[in-house]
């Protein structure tokens, strides 16, 4: 069987290794937005776009697509674009829980099965030097909310599914694949 991740991310490259050997790695360029307000209404949007044209060019592949965000307060926190924008992020999750969506499509003979898992993530109370020290390391600048949850310098503590919170629902995952594949 043909695999495909249609993602960018290399933590979801890392994460999918655990179940499949062998896959490719063909992430599709899409914009990236909607009207939609809800987190897991929108990440579910975002992951079935980000399938592309992939089902029509690779119609006999099992394509994976996946779109994480961070949501606090009814508002959507994605990738920040630039350290600005990282750090006005940190300054408003600094010592709070938020919520951590991520969406996930998967085609699989002409049906597309789209699913979303949801964590919970709080933040340290962090200082003005840790969040300058923080984005000094760069790493906020391709991870939803400015963070990753590997992160320690800014992740108190977390409830839910960990690789979730990475970018990719492995436990979800395993079992929706589970049907589709029987």
């Amino acid at each position: 069987m043909e695999v495909i991740l249609a993602s960018r991310s290399p933590r979801r490259r890392e994460l999918l290794k655990d179940l499949f050997e062998d896959f490719e790695v063909i992430p599709c360029d899409v914009e990236e937005k909607t009207s939609l307000k809800r987190g897991h209404a929108i990440c579910q949007y975002l992951a079935k776009i980000k399938l592309g044209d992939l089902p029509t060019r690779r119609p006999d592949a099992l394509i994976i697509s996946a779109d994480t965000v961070v949501y606090m307060d009814g508002r959507v926190y994605g990738k920040p674009q630039d350290e600005r924008q990282a750090k006005k992020f940190l300054d408003e999750l600094s010592g709070k829980r938020h919520s951590v969506y991520t969406g996930v499509a998967i085609y699989w003979q002409g049906d597309i099965n789209v699913f979303y898992d949801k964590s919970y993530v709080t933040f340290k109370t962090l200082s003005e030097r840790d969040k300058l020290d923080y984005i000094a390391t760069l790493s906020p600048m391709d991870k939803a909310g400015g963070y990753g949850i590997q992160d320690s310098a800014v992740v108190k503590s977390y409830d839910g599914s960990y690789s979730n919170i990475v970018g990719l629902p492995m436990e979800k995952l395993k079992a929706q694949l589970a049907k589709i594949l029987k």
